[in-house]
């Protein structure tokens, strides 16, 4: 699975990310499950705990370095 920006790997779990949307960012967290023949993202979000569904397609992911813990 790719993102619209430009990667070398694909999302993968365990990988942190930030989800932006026309220049504001939504979401962030720890990947916790990819569906890749849905092209769909599950995380951890770091802001509410709470798992959240992420769609590449609606939202501009972006691997980012995570908090240390």
């Amino acid at each position: 699975m790719t993102t619209q920006q430009t990667q070398t790997a694909p999302i993968q779990v365990d990988d942190y990310i930030q989800a932006w949307h026309n220049g504001k960012l939504f979401h962030q967290g720890r990947v916790t499950d990819v569906v890749r023949s849905l092209e769909l993202i599950w995380i951890l979000d770091a802001d509410t705990g709470v798992r959240k569904l992420l769609d590449p397609e609606a939202l501009e992911i972006v691997r980012v370095a995570g908090p240390r813990g």
